[in-house]
């Protein structure tokens, strides 16, 4: 939409996000080319110049766009797989046949993660892929094409490992880099798609993929690295008792004091599941302004264990939320964690002061937007800010008799996105996509599984 023309949608509800976590139980938004303009109670000024459109949004509640956080788009063509196995064990039964992916692959499988979080409520994706086989093709220019055609805002963190079986590490000697040429190709990778300006709809991280696959030089120099090229910086933390026991055999230390030592904790750095963490870990994370990518349903699949997140946030550690790749979160939807971060979190110590839904809501939206270092720009409805936004029908029979509508949205069903807007383009029109054909995206998907099944020797 042109700068100087305007979308108006009225009669909502409005959950902005916002410091102050403003609401409207009727309220309006405009949108101006790809900022939101103005918003408030009642209906939108008549004498506005310039509209194309007006919505009514009668029955629907609008909310920021959801941010994924955290998520490895290549594992949606091994759905299902290893459905019984711890996080260690999970890993040795699928790394065999994550080494064979290739670029059709990789293409097909992030078409279907960006699909299905797209027509459920994200504006901004990111992908944490770490899988670079020798002679696979170009897997980073694959994963960003598909996002780009979807229209969604992403972020790609290049990931990489090279600390193979023969190291004592879990990847097979064959599905890792060496340092160097992990090093050279991120920041090729950083060189040719990051874009650092405000409304970027593409921006790439460094990403070595956890302590026990990679060594600790890769994530010295890759933190030297990333701060040298002023991008951001992800990988996993903490996510279970193993890894807490492989950091202390291997390096002598937990994982939080290990990645202090290595330069990764600070404000420009995010780590997913943080589920092992104590007392200092938290201090540490809030000390620094480290972010958490928080994976609920991945946590319980994998019976890791419960975030503490009420803690985090209580110190001030920022937290969003994420898929998970989707060999350990089959559903590949991110509005669904909204729902089991509340519940999982109320198992935890807490119980029912753990979180409400509108912390939930939060942590989905402005939460996710800080992890990204993109607070200022997304994950609240604020003037000035990039139009990213959902109408979330909340009229039907699973939520009308639901009074509050932010209630209805979290503890509810999974809520019908009437229309979603990424940069003020609309990319979801009555939970359908119109970016992709969802169809023709199936298809494919399953093709390249059986294709990959075969080549693994798994069919």
């Amino acid at each position: 939409m042109a700068a100087d023309r305007r979308l108006v949608i009225e009669n909502c509800a409005i959950a902005t996000v916002d410091a102050h976590d403003t609401e409207y139980p009727s309220g309006h938004v405009v949108v101006a080319g790809n900022r939101i303009e103005s918003l408030g109670a009642g209906r939108a000024p008549d004498n506005l110049e310039n509209v194309d459109r007006r919505i009514d949004a009668t029955g629907h509640l609008v909310t920021p766009g959801l941010v994924n956080t955290h998520h490895h788009y290549y594992q949606w063509i091994t759905r299902g797989l290893a459905t019984d196995h711890n996080l260690f064990d999970w890993l040795v039964a699928l790394y065999p046949t994550w080494a064979r992916i290739d670029e059709p692959m990789v293409r097909a499988a992030a078409e279907g993660s960006l699909a299905m979080m797209a027509r459920g409520g994200v504006t901004t994706a990111m992908d944490h892929h770490y899988v670079f086989p020798k002679g696979s093709g170009d897997l980073s220019g694959a994963i960003i094409g598909a996002a780009r055609e979807m229209g969604v805002r992403f972020t790609l963190a290049r990931g990489s490992m090279d600390r193979s079986e023969k190291d004592g590490g879990l990847p097979p000697d064959f599905a890792v880099e060496t340092l160097d040429g992990a090093l050279a190709a991120t920041e090729e990778t950083v060189g040719q798609h990051h874009d650092a300006s405000f409304d970027a709809m593409t921006q790439v991280a460094v990403a070595p993929c956890s302590p026990f696959s990679v060594s600790t030089e890769l994530l010295r120099q890759g933190a030297e690295l990333a701060r040298r090229l002023g991008v951001r910086l992800h990988t996993h933390g903490s996510e279970t008792v193993e890894e807490e026991q492989f950091c202390k055999e291997l390096f002598g230390m937990g994982p939080t004091d290990y990645f202090e030592s290595t330069g990764w904790l600070g404000e420009d750095v995010w780590m997913a599941h943080c589920v092992h963490m104590n007392d200092s870990d938290i201090a540490a994370f809030a000390r620094t302004r480290t972010g958490v990518a928080h994976c609920p349903s991945s946590n319980a699949r994998l019976a890791a264990g419960i975030a503490r997140v009420p803690d985090m946030l209580a110190a001030g550690v920022p937290v969003g939320l994420g898929v998970d790749g989707t060999a350990s979160n089959e559903s590949g939807e991110l509005h669904t964690e909204l729902r089991n971060a509340l519940l999982i979190n109320r198992l935890g110590a807490h119980r029912e002061a753990a979180l409400n839904a509108r912390q939930a809501l939060r942590l989905g939206t402005y939460g996710g937007a800080q992890v990204l270092g993109r607070s200022a720009e997304i994950g609240s409805l604020e003037p000035g800010k990039l139009a990213d936004l959902v109408l979330w029908k909340l009229d039907t029979l699973a939520h009308a008799s639901i009074a509050d509508p932010v209630t209805a949205l979290v503890f509810g069903a999974a809520a019908p996105v009437t229309a979603s807007f990424v940069n003020g383009r609309q990319i979801v029109e009555d939970n359908r996509l119109l970016t992709a054909d969802e169809d023709a995206i199936a298809r494919s998907t399953r093709a390249e599984a059986r294709r990959l099944a075969e080549i693994a020797g798994r069919s």
